[in-house]
């Protein structure tokens, strides 16, 4: 619809035309009618400005060449670039098909805190902060896992949370210092039911939100269809760096192996077994993982809260969700021996305290509330910045983010 501004209409207010600046808004007041060339139009007879921008806007025929401009100053970004406001209506799509399917499921959706008093759930460094108040260091989470296992031990069978999560850590195309994701929990349940329960998930976002199985990033086609590839961690490990995980099975091994294998990894402050099959697996596996699968049964040292495979105490019974090289969901039978979970803590402690390893947090109130019982459980982690940038084809994950935390500018 277009306005239709006439001197004999607007009488004085037509003057008022010559002050009207790009990026001014205007309330209008006017009959609908149509022009002679049948447009329909609003013949205004009165006008007044409801706001006045004090700033030029670019043109939109010459949009914003400059990407930190773009990201500092999100909001003339959102003015001018229609592509850019479809990123986040499809970005709370995702989010909105995720909550409703795990509602329809029978989950109810919890808060847990942000400002924890000991971090844990991840191998992670955290931001400190602290509480003038109770003179208390403390820090903002890095996970919602051992928060949401409480309430699991507290009687609550299925549990899930959409949250903010925090990691002092590096800032690159896939990663920020703040992200969302979203956590379930899931009582008398195991891994590969919540790989059937991904399945259907997935299945439902990508019908809903893409209209369909198959997803084009890049130069890539992406095929989710039903069922997803299923790939053991040790297998492709195997075929990739001809190294097999099972025989070279203890940190002096593996090392030995990479080394005559003559596979360049920078082992700098990694130590233990575990981080370094974890080091060999991103530099030379997970770039290959393009086509969405499944891989299972990480060596056990490489998440200290998940359970070991009944009869293959050497594997975790764990499961990630990749596609494109992208990490979309990582679930894992919990671990629910007080004990073991206590001596895992004290072992990784034990490494940092060394300067050898990165830090899982100790957190003894969960130690504490895994003596009083959980059942077993099965649980689930979903990065929402990750299938945005896959759902809506961005490169980097500043791209889906509306906020991205950028540094001070130099």
């Amino acid at each position: 619809i277009q306005l239709w501004l006439a001197e004999d209409s607007l009488k004085k207010q037509f003057k008022l035309l010559k002050a009207v600046e790009r990026g001014d808004f205007l309330g209008v007041h006017g009959t609908v009618t149509k022009t002679k060339r049948g447009e329909v139009s609003v013949k205004a007879d009165k006008i007044e400005v409801l706001a006045k921008a004090l700033r030029t806007l670019p043109t939109e025929w010459s949009g914003l060449k400059d990407t930190e401009y773009r990201y500092r100053q999100r909001y003339v970004d959102l003015i001018l670039n229609k592509s850019v406001r479809e990123v986040f209506v499809k970005r709370c799509q995702i989010l909105r098909e995720m909550r409703t399917f795990l509602d329809e499921k029978g989950f109810i959706e919890v808060e847990t805190p942000i400002i924890q008093s000991a971090f844990g759930g991840a191998a992670a460094k955290p931001f400190k902060t602290h509480i003038n108040d109770l003179k208390q260091d403390a820090y903002l989470r890095i996970s919602d896992e051992l928060y949401l296992k409480r309430l699991i031990v507290g009687g609550f069978e299925k549990v899930y949370e959409v949250s903010k999560d925090f990691r002092n850590e590096s800032i690159d195309s896939t990663h920020n210092p703040e992200f969302t994701q979203i956590e379930f929990y899931q009582a008398y349940a195991d891994y590969e039911e919540l790989m059937k329960l991904t399945e259907e998930m997935v299945a439902r976002m990508l019908k809903k939100v893409n209209g369909g199985m198959k997803v084009k990033y890049g130069d890539v086609v992406l095929d989710f269809t039903l069922p997803l590839k299923r790939v053991k961690f040790r297998d492709v490990v195997l075929k990739e760096t001809s190294i097999d995980i099972d025989k070279e099975n203890t940190e002096d091994k593996l090392k030995k192996a990479m080394k005559a294998k003559k596979l360049a990894v920078d082992l700098n402050g990694v130590v233990g077994y575990g981080a370094l099959a974890d080091e060999l697996y991103k530099k030379y596996v997970r770039p290959k993982l393009i086509q969405p699968c499944f891989l299972l049964d990480y060596p056990a040292e490489m998440i200290p809260l998940a359970k070991r495979k009944d009869g293959n105490p050497s594997k975790i019974a764990t499961f990630q969700l990749l596609a494109n090289s992208f990490e979309l969901v990582k679930a894992y039978n919990e671990l629910n021996d007080p004990i073991d979970q206590k001596e895992r803590f004290e072992e990784q402690l034990d490494l940092e305290k060394k300067g050898l390893g990165a830090s899982f947090g100790y957190d003894k109130d969960f130690v504490k509330a895994l003596e009083y019982g959980m059942p077993p459980t099965a649980g689930w982690g979903s990065g929402i910045d990750r299938w945005t940038m896959l759902l809506t084809n961005q490169q980097t994950i500043k791209e889906a983010i509306l906020f991205p935390f950028m540094g001070e500018k130099k």
